[in-house]
């Protein structure tokens, strides 16, 4: 389940400033490197589909888990470092939480067994 979360956010998270840059632009702030953004996106739109793939296939293994935690712990310090640096704006945060819940969310899955298919 958690695998399906977290593969939805980020799959539309990341496809977001292909589809309307603007509001994207407009929600997160002006960026310099455009080729940044979008190189990030990609990366966020295959990890994220392959989450989605997994929590569809019910094929979440130790290594799906791992790469759903390693990703969010990645992008939650960055969005804090850096919107506390004053360099992203503090909507950040709010991405920083929502990783934080779902690594979270992955623990608390594995202790109560709810991961679909351990290896």
């Amino acid at each position: 389940m958690v695998s399906l979360v977290q593969g939805v956010y980020w799959f539309i998270t990341g496809v977001w400033p292909f589809v309307h840059l603007s509001s994207f632009l407009w929600v997160t702030g002006p960026k310099e490197d455009i080729w940044l953004l979008y190189t990030v996106s990609v990366l966020i739109i295959a990890i994220g589909g392959v989450l989605l793939a997994a929590g569809v296939r019910n094929a979440v293994t130790q290594e799906i888990k791992w790469l759903g935690i390693a990703g969010a712990a990645g992008l939650a310090g960055i969005d804090v470092y850096y919107a506390l640096s004053d360099v992203i704006w503090d909507v950040y945060l709010l991405d920083a939480a929502g990783e934080v819940v779902l690594i979270g969310l992955w623990f608390w899955a594995g202790r109560k067994d709810l991961l679909t298919r351990e290896k």
